[in-house]
């Protein structure tokens, strides 16, 4: 999938498939949008193109939302998808100015060339979030490209939505945020040099940098670990570390049975289970007597679901 950083590098495209959102998630309810723009590029001979920002446009305005996905992990998801084209468009003061009317002029028709754009029941553009599923259906006839709304998913009495799947992350409810995701919840990452401080007490950590001010899950996981197509089970704590006075958000996750030196390597973490939050101790050995009840919790974990 080629990916295409910025409308000025958007060239050459005479016509698409396209649908526009943040994808926040990559959801089953994004999925079935997703799936069907690429039946129907396929179908009419044209390429797929998904148009997302690189800064959402609630960060933008000040309401920023923890993501679920990292950049590098939306990509791949819509990449595995068959989606041919990813048009990240920066949200700036002067974007954020468009009106309704000159977001379809300049952007989808003079830009991409839209021939057919598929979008949710709940989708708003423009200034104010004036436009809405009416007006761009009128300008769509207007301007001679088709137009196909997808109603949402729900499961249960619950719309899939990635506002639902942050409130189950956040109360470690792994289960029901795999049936909304699709797969199971994971963060992904390179593993860098930390300050060696689990080493010294029997607990060497990987530590990987997750690049979000605003993080779904805070707290103490049992966790299995995905490194180069094999799995290992672990525990993870993703916060500030409060005892050590830390006061930037890492995970830091404890490999179980597991002693390669694996630093700038990809390994993804997969949350099964939330241990507990994370807490300020009093002292440094109350931390050590702490990760070693994490450490036997999980274990007891992933040999009770393996029996």
């Amino acid at each position: 999938m080629e990916l295409i950083r910025g409308l000025h590098n958007l060239k050459n495209l005479s016509g698409c498939v396209l649908t526009i959102g943040n994808f926040d998630g990559v959801h089953v309810g994004h999925q079935e949008i997703l799936k069907k723009l690429v039946k129907k590029a396929k179908g009419l001979g044209l390429p797929s193109l998904v148009i997302s920002f690189s800064v959402t446009p609630e960060t933008f305005f000040g309401r920023p939302k923890a993501r679920i996905n990292n950049f590098r992990d939306k990509h791949l998801l819509l990449d595995s998808l068959g989606v041919d084209k990813h048009l990240l468009i920066r949200f700036n003061k002067s974007f954020s100015e468009l009106s309704a009317n000159d977001f379809v002029q300049k952007v989808l028709v003079e830009k991409t060339g839209v021939r057919y754009c598929l979008v949710g029941d709940d989708f708003r553009f423009g200034k104010g979030r004036e436009g809405n599923f009416t007006m761009l259906k009128k300008t769509s006839l207007e301007h001679n490209f088709a137009l196909e709304k997808i109603n949402g998913v729900s499961i249960g009495s619950l719309r899939v939505s990635s506002s639902e799947i942050r409130k189950m992350l956040t109360k470690g409810d792994f289960k029901n945020a795999e049936t909304f995701l699709g797969r199971p919840f994971s963060i992904s990452g390179k593993v860098a040099h930390g300050d060696q401080i689990g080493r010294t007490i029997g607990f060497p950590t990987a530590n990987i940098g997750i690049k979000r001010k605003l993080s779904p899950v805070l707290g103490v996981y049992s966790v299995n670990i995905l490194h180069n197509s094999k799995i290992y089970a672990g525990v993870c704590n993703v916060g500030r570390r409060p005892t050590l006075g830390g006061t930037k958000t890492l995970l830091e996750v404890f490999i179980f049975d597991f002693d390669k030196e694996i630093y700038s390597e990809y390994v993804r973490v997969i949350f099964r289970q939330k241990c507990r939050d994370e807490i300020k101790f009093g002292s440094f050995d109350e931390l050590k007597e702490q990760i070693q009840k994490d450490v036997d919790k999980s274990r007891l974990f992933f040999q009770t679901i393996k029996d």
